[in-house]
């Protein structure tokens, strides 16, 4: 597919990191475009002006905001390559709405641990278990073959999301004093994060471990000020 790629970024965001590995997975060249969120660029502001978020990914001039947005118009457009979604419309169905739980549950209750301490952080990590559990109960009954990599061997868009959550589990542990993934409650979900991050595309997308420590530990002390004045 002919057109210039340029991907509208932010080196930390879990969400940029998804885009980017589907690019990656795909086997697409893009440019790359840093942003300053608290000095953003004239053209992310206009190329989402709803949102003013990143990622945007603009191919040919189009912009296309929304990861999971941008994940499924990669996969429709360039047809060549690893497909991030099955082409089974029920596999594609169970996909959409594992991702949707990753999105809208797992993701969420891990920020209220991040952003929070004491009682209400207890209530978030008890929370970020239970999600666990229902997400290694729905892959033991949606995937009998165990395996970690649930589109065949490559990464597909369940993959990619799976990582963007759950890839930094050991520095959560570090800066949060929190241990999420264990293989005892939650075995496949530890295998399957496991085999993910030694992926070579992951490590070639992952950030250094001390700036991502750092950039937690200060968006956390932010969060406990923020909440305290």
């Amino acid at each position: 597919m002919a057109g210039r790629v340029v991907l509208h970024g932010m080196w930390a965001s879990p969400y940029s990191k998804r885009v980017e590995l589907a690019l990656k997975v795909k086997g697409i060249e893009y440019e790359y475009a840093e942003e300053d969120l608290k000095n953003k660029s004239e053209e992310l502001l206009r190329y989402n002006p709803v949102h003013k978020k990143v990622p945007v990914l603009v191919h040919d001039g189009k912009p296309i905001a929304e990861s999971l947005v941008i994940i499924e118009y990669i996969d429709e457009t360039w047809k060549e390559g690893p497909r991030l979604l099955p082409q089974d419309p029920y596999e594609r169905a169970k996909v959409r709405f594992w991702t949707g739980f990753l999105q809208q549950q797992l993701f969420e209750a891990i920020f209220a641990v991040i952003k929070t301490d004491g009682e209400a952080q207890e209530r978030a990590v008890k929370e970020v278990h239970e999600k666990l559990k229902v997400l290694e109960e729905g892959i033991k009954g949606s995937y009998s073959g165990g395996s970690p990599f649930i589109n065949g061997n490559s990464m597909g868009l369940l993959d990619i999301v799976v990582c963007s959550t759950l890839g930094a589990h050991k520095i959560h542990e570090e800066v949060l004093g929190v241990k999420f993934l264990d293989p005892e409650k939650y075995p496949r979900v530890t295998s399957w994060v496991t085999a993910l991050v030694e992926l070579p595309l992951v490590k070639e997308a992952t950030p250094p471990l001390e700036k991502v420590v750092g950039l937690l530990q200060f968006l956390r002390s932010s969060f406990l000020e923020s909440a305290a004045a």
